[in-house]
């Protein structure tokens, strides 16, 4: 910048009163010479000003893309000389932060093309070290080194030791005497490290988070809020650190008073627009109740929601308490401002590039002109997840007057398609080989499609599939299945080849149903002894199957919240040879704690139930079989069933199993879970508990690029002498 200063004396010295006759610029790259005109203050005619050429160069400055201005001027033709700061061609981290190569654009706040600047320079290594320091890590020194690439780029590398972590080896609480220190502990991010097991994973480093430390007071007094202190006063926190061997000691001065009880729960509304009796239906903090801050929270959600649903988006809702003091009891007022009606102005499709907008506007509950609904929107949300074709879904409420809002739906879409090769060994079939290709979503439509082969030893099978779950955008479904399966069982070949055609409605928002029409071509060979169960020959089974789909989950794949339930009967004997009804439930209900713990575990409860009913005919292979990952984990698929007076497996009339899970993220970036199951079915001719067995183990979930993939891992708690037990399975493509 001295060189400007100095061409600036020089043009001042020699100038005298003259008249700017061009302007010409030299050295621009990120400016072009009409915008840098208009910067200027002056044109051409105009007499020239030493204090606006200043000006003017002062501005250019402010850009922030040049490292030196000077200017000349010749008989009244003035030029301007730029030199422009070198751009980054490369940033580099050394040390910490280097295996986080995608997060460092955001961490940095530099990216690849962005001007080299100082100031810049300096603010990233500043965010170096605070994130640094947020993961309990001080001391962090970072070195920068520059390294030219090319006539105008530059390497940058920020060399960084992340210095040394602070561990709190005493956590002292002041006054605490309605808490264990236990009990607080549960609650803050800042503990005391455990004497003795703080080096292992699942037990209290003592590691200081100094980013959460400023929160520590205010969720340390929400915990006394909880119980109903709410005179509780909790000091900021007092940490000394002794740096010699980086240990810290922390301490908190509590004053925790009284307890108080809800006296009455008033609600009162600025504007008559519903009952108030309607929103104090399902409130959960009560008169006589301990005074807790969560319920009341909660409370203040509910009531949020009915009010929203009625169109009023932008609801105010202002708790005021009322204590007496001298009985300790608290009147607690819920004061609402509904504000006007909101409607949707606009629904605005982002995020989508293979997805039709027309698919994702069809599971959207709310169009430009209706009154904003809060369950529609989140409904609408729920819908989008649950057709799988999107990893993340986001709306967001944009504003643009007093009763009008957009809503901006942006998702972000994952690999709904697959080509999978694949092979294994087993014991009884030998070598197994597999193909298959799929697609939920064929080019954006909705459409899903499938094909599959498998071979082995024992058997060969293939399945063709085609569903549009929405015909011409209506209600409607349409789907055809196409099969073949010739499989050498333990006591007998069975050749299958059929098909069917589904027609379905959608009745409601989460039920639906269907009618199903099959036709199959049956053939039992290869029997060892003729009896009842085992009739070698040909078969044709014609029937009718209609069902129903209940399902309010919130994703297709890791649910959270909800429940999926289905039911059919089977009514075979429409014309052919096989006579029987068979009926079959299905159901699956889904809780998610974090909203209460603050970790991302799912609880999974999954039941199925099977009945059949022998019409005339009803062949062993259309009989109920447990065993396999899909119904009773730990034994091998399809093995546990009554068995004949030669042992072999002739199938049971009624079937049961269930399953316990717990799921925990394993690896969150990749969409990987670990979950662990307890699994109990039962089977049999007479009573579904003829047989029964048990087994537990773990699995390892993963949204893998081929679909959904499963390694499980069991072991049988019960089994019995004979029983064909299996330690380990996989799945690729089912639902978890």
């Amino acid at each position: 910048m001295k060189k400007s200063w100095i061409a600036l004396a020089a043009l001042a010295a020699s100038m005298h009163a003259q008249t700017i006759k061009s302007i010409h610029f030299e050295g621009l790259m990120h400016l072009s010479p009409t915008l840098a005109k208009e910067m200027l203050g002056f044109h051409e005619g105009q007499e020239l000003d030493i204090k606006k050429v200043d000006a003017a160069i002062k501005r250019f400055y402010k850009q922030g893309y040049f490292k030196d201005i000077w200017v000349d001027e010749t008989f009244g033709n003035l030029t301007f000389h730029f030199t422009e700061k070198p751009l980054i061609a490369q940033i580099d981290v050394v040390g910490y932060l280097e295996n986080k190569k995608k997060e460092l654009p955001d961490i940095l706040g530099l990216k690849k093309g962005d001007i080299y600047d100082e100031a810049a320079i300096n603010r990233a290594k500043a965010k170096i070290i605070a994130q640094a320091r947020s993961q309990g890590y001080f001391d962090t020194v970072v070195e920068v080194d520059t390294e030219k690439v090319g006539e105008n780029g530059v390497k940058v590398t920020f060399v960084v030791n992340k210095g040394q972590k602070i561990y709190i080896d005493d956590l002292t609480l002041c006054g605490a005497k309605r808490f264990d220190k236990d009990d607080i502990e549960d609650v803050i991010a800042n503990r005391e490290r455990n004497k003795y097991l703080g080096w292992m994973i699942g037990f209290d480093s003592g590691e200081l988070k100094l980013d959460q430390l400023q929160y520590d007071s205010a969720r340390i007094r929400n915990l006394y809020l909880t119980k109903g202190y709410l005179d509780a006063q909790v000091s900021d926190p007092f940490l000394r650190v002794d740096f010699d061997n980086y240990k810290a000691k922390l301490r908190y001065h509590i004053l925790e008073g009284q307890q108080y009880r809800v006296a009455k729960v008033q609600i009162q509304l600025l504007e008559p627009i519903i009952d108030t009796k309607k929103l104090t239906e399902d409130l959960r903090l009560e008169p006589g109740d301990v005074f807790n801050v969560d319920k009341m929270r909660k409370d203040m959600q509910k009531i949020r929601q009915k009010i929203a649903d009625l169109g009023y988006a932008y609801v105010r809702i202002v708790p005021d308490f009322q204590k007496d003091e001298k009985h300790h009891t608290v009147v607690v007022k819920y004061l609402i401002n509904p504000g006007e009606k909101v409607y949707i102005h606009d629904v605005i499709i982002s995020g989508n590039q293979r997805t039709l907008d027309r698919v994702i506007r069809r599971e959207i509950y709310l169009a430009p002109g209706d009154v904003y609904s809060y369950t529609d929107l989140v409904d609408s949300r729920n819908a989008l997840k649950r057709t799988g074709f999107f990893s993340d879904v986001k709306i967001e409420e944009r504003r643009i007057s007093k009763n009008q809002m957009d809503l901006v739906v942006n998702v972000k879409e994952m690999p709904t398609g697959s080509i999978m090769l694949g092979g294994g060994y087993s014991s009884y079939e030998g070598f197994l080989i597999n193909a298959a290709i799929s697609d939920k979503n064929i080019f954006g439509s909705g459409i899903n499609g499938n094909f599959s082969v498998d071979l082995s030893g024992k058997s060969l099978r293939f399945n063709l599939g085609l569903t549009n779950p929405h015909v011409f955008d209506s209600d409607y479904s349409l789907g055809v299945n196409l099969y073949s399966s010739n499989f050498e069982y333990y006591d007998y070949t069975e050749d299958r080849k059929g098909g069917s055609v589904t027609v379905g409605k959608k009745l409601t928002r989460y039920l639906s149903s269907s009618l199903t029409y099959a036709y199959e071509n049956d053939k039992m060979t290869d029997v060892n002894y003729d009896n009842y169960y085992f009739l070698p020959g040909r078969y044709v089974k014609s029937s009718l199957i209609p069902a129903l789909y209940y399902d309010d989950t919130d994703d297709y794949y890791v649910p959270r919240h909800g429940v999926a339930a289905s039911a059919s009967v089977e009514f075979a004997g429409v014309g052919g040879d096989e006579k029987f009804i068979k009926t079959y439930l299905r159901a699956g209900y889904y809780y998610g704690l974090e909203d209460l713990i603050d970790y991302d575990l799912i609880l999974r409860f999954k039941g199925r139930i099977g009945y059949v009913y022998d019409r005339g005919y009803l062949p062993v292979f259309e009989k109920f079989y447990l065993g396999g990952i899909n119904s009773l984990r730990g034994y091998q698929s399809s093995s546990l069933s009554p068995k004949d007076s030669q042992g072999r497996l002739i199938g049971g009339k009624k079937m049961f199993s269930t399953s316990l899970e717990a799921s925990i993220p394993l690896i969150k970036s990749s969409n990987m879970r670990l979950t662990f199951f307890l699994d109990y079915g039962g089977i049999g001719d007479s009573q579904f508990t003829d047989i029964t067995r048990m087994a537990t183990g773990a699995a390892i979930e993963w949204i893998s690029p081929m679909g959904p993939l499963q390694l499980v891992f069991s072991r049988p708690l019960n089994d019995k002498p004979g029983d064909r037990t299996a330690s380990f399975e996989f799945s690729v493509g089912t639902r978890f």
